[in-house]
C-alpha cells in the first residue's frame, strides 16, 4: 500500500464520520437541542470540504504523473 492510498483511506473515513457526525446532530436538533444545528452545519461542510478534496486527489493523482 503506497502512502496515497493510504491518504485516500483516511480522507474517506474522515468524511464518513462527519457525516455520521452531522446526522446525529439533526436527530439530536430534533430532539429539542438548538445547539445541534449549527454543529450539524460545520459538520456538513467539513465533510463537503473533504470530499471535495477527495476527488481532487482522486482526478490528479500525483503518484501517476511521470517524473520529469
Amino acid at each position: 500500500m503506497t502512502l496515497l492510498t493510504a491518504h485516500k483511506i483516511l480522507i474517506s473515513s474522515a468524511v464518513a464520520l462527519f457525516v455520521l457526525y452531522a446526522l446525529s446532530e439533526v436527530r439530536n436538533y430534533l430532539h429539542g437541542d438548538p445547539g445541534a444545528l449549527p454543529r450539524s452545519g460545520l459538520s456538513a461542510a467539513a465533510a463537503v470540504g473533504l470530499a471535495v478534496y477527495l476527488r481532487w486527489v482522486w482526478v490528479h493523482r500525483p503518484s501517476a504523473t511521470p517524473p520529469r
